[in-house]
């Protein structure tokens, strides 16, 4: 664990293996057992090993003993009440989105989904904001490998078209889903900055039949301040 949390760019099977003087498969054992329960989450793309989310409030690196899900909570509340939408929290783990937290709307009518649901990595807003703020070369050969998925009628499938919107997104702060993932559903999402190779994101999502063009410029402002606001307290969290 010293080993991976003192690298903020992670280390591999086979930089672990001769830095411990352990064979390498036994190594992958290891951490295969680690990544399973939490401990450790592996890039996707690199396929190097960090510190996970289990490890949050153990540890004083990267986001440990930062409890994000506490820190963001009374932020995702206060944009339920701005917005009156559903918001969401969740990190990028491996290959896909991983909610950790939702503050839902109050109407009777609206979107939901448990912590705990994974999402697929392109999804919409969300998704733009993960692609757009990872290691650009590791974003590219995703969706280079992976394609572009035809979610709804409305979804981006042209590669060129859908590298230029995540440029977009960097320069913004935050990201838009016009009925992309699922249709009759808008969302705008942004990034939460951490300490540490964990990124996350905060999130609104509601019908498009009551979320209007001024609306809309409303949630992105909301949205992006939210991220920053939750960025800066676990900040402060850090340091203390």
């Amino acid at each position: 664990m010293t080993l991976i949390s003192d690298t903020e760019r992670g280390l591999g099977i086979s930089e672990l293996s001769k830095s411990l003087g352990i064979s390498k498969g036994t190594i992958h054992g290891i951490t295969s057992a680690l990544e399973e329960i939490g401990v450790l989450i592996r890039d996707p793309f690199t396929k190097k090993y960090n510190l996970g989310y289990a490890l949050v409030e153990l540890r004083k690196k990267g986001l440990s003993r930062i409890p994000l899900r506490e820190v963001a909570r009374r932020h995702m509340e206060e944009l339920v009440e701005d917005t009156d939408e559903t918001v969401f929290l969740g990190i990028l783990k491996d290959d896909h989105i991983l909610i950790l937290d939702v503050a839902e709307s109050t109407k009777e009518l609206k979107i939901t989904s448990p912590s705990g649901t994974k999402i697929p990595l392109t999804a919409g807003a969300t998704g733009k904001v993960f692609m757009a703020y990872m290691e650009e070369k590791s974003a590219l050969r995703y969706l280079t490998a992976n394609g572009l998925v035809k979610y709804t009628e409305s979804s981006i499938t042209d590669l060129d078209r859908y590298l230029q919107e995540i440029k977009e997104v960097r320069k913004k702060g935050f990201a838009t889903d016009h009925e992309e993932y699922l249709q009759g559903v808008k969302a705008v999402a942004a990034l939460i900055r951490t300490q540490g190779p964990v990124l996350a994101t905060v999130w609104v999502v509601g019908f498009s039949s009551s979320i209007t063009v001024d609306k809309m410029g409303y949630i992105e402002e909301r949205t992006r301040k939210a991220a920053d606001a939750i960025s800066q307290d676990l900040k402060r969290r850090q340091e203390q």
